[in-house]
């Protein structure tokens, strides 16, 4: 698994600068125009930052959100911390390993799970091969 960065300035080393701003800075990319939103390759869904497996392809689906979008995360993998910014109450989602901003969860999937966590591509990596 990739190390972790142990303050800010190696963060900005590590990450381009979009991947900072949405990881780092709890930003978000333009919906639309993430490389891995139409990804239908089986394999596990990594922090882009430190390689936590985070999601399996198994638990993606197309939510018309324009962010990709999975019905459940694995195990351990993310963590949840209320979010009241921007005048709106929401359950922000973060790396458990490294702590980097990824996107919310909501309670509107259309799955059993009734979860919809919507991600920013830009912080995640595709490892093909079977799923997790």
């Amino acid at each position: 698994m990739k190390s972790v960065p142990k303050n800010e300035e190696e963060w900005k080393q590590k990450l381009s600068p979009e991947q900072y701003n949405v990881l780092r800075e709890k930003g978000t990319e333009a919906p639309f125009s993430g490389k891995l939103l139409h990804a239908d390759k089986d394999g596990t869904y990594t922090c882009v930052a430190c390689g936590n497996p985070l999601f399996s392809s198994d638990a993606k689906f197309e939510s018309g959100t324009g962010w990709p979008s999975f019905d459940s995360a694995l195990s351990g993998a993310v963590k949840q911390v209320v979010d009241n910014a921007h005048g709106m109450s929401r359950t922000e989602i973060i790396c458990a390993r490294c702590g980097s901003h990824l996107g919310h969860v909501f309670d509107d999937g259309p799955t059993k799970t009734g979860k919809r966590f919507c991600l920013n591509s830009v912080c995640l990596d595709l490892e093909e091969g079977p799923s997790t």
